[in-house]
């Protein structure tokens, strides 16, 4: 279940993005961010390091928190989604 929430709010925030005028630095991270967590969430790959994944997440949190409310409370959900589930 966890792992459907993270797959949704990853999607909700893709699309969020796409109607967001974003700096190419910052589309990347994105990308980057849900590149990892479909690395962690996925058994048969080798994961990034759980702690670098969640840092990632926390730092675009907070580059969202003035500019970019919505996208902002979707990243904080998939950090506390991941932290619920043992990441």
């Amino acid at each position: 279940m966890s792992n459907d929430r993270i797959k949704s709010l990853l999607e909700s925030l893709q699309r969020e993005m796409q109607s967001t005028d974003l700096d190419a630095e910052t589309r990347s991270m994105i990308e980057a961010l849900d590149a990892d967590i479909d690395d962690l969430l996925n058994p048969d790959t080798e994961s990034s390091d759980n702690e670098s994944v969640i840092e990632d997440a926390k730092l675009l949190e907070a580059r969202f928190a003035a500019e970019h409310p919505v996208a902002e409370r979707f990243i904080r959900e998939i950090v506390e989604t991941l932290g619920r589930i043992g990441v």
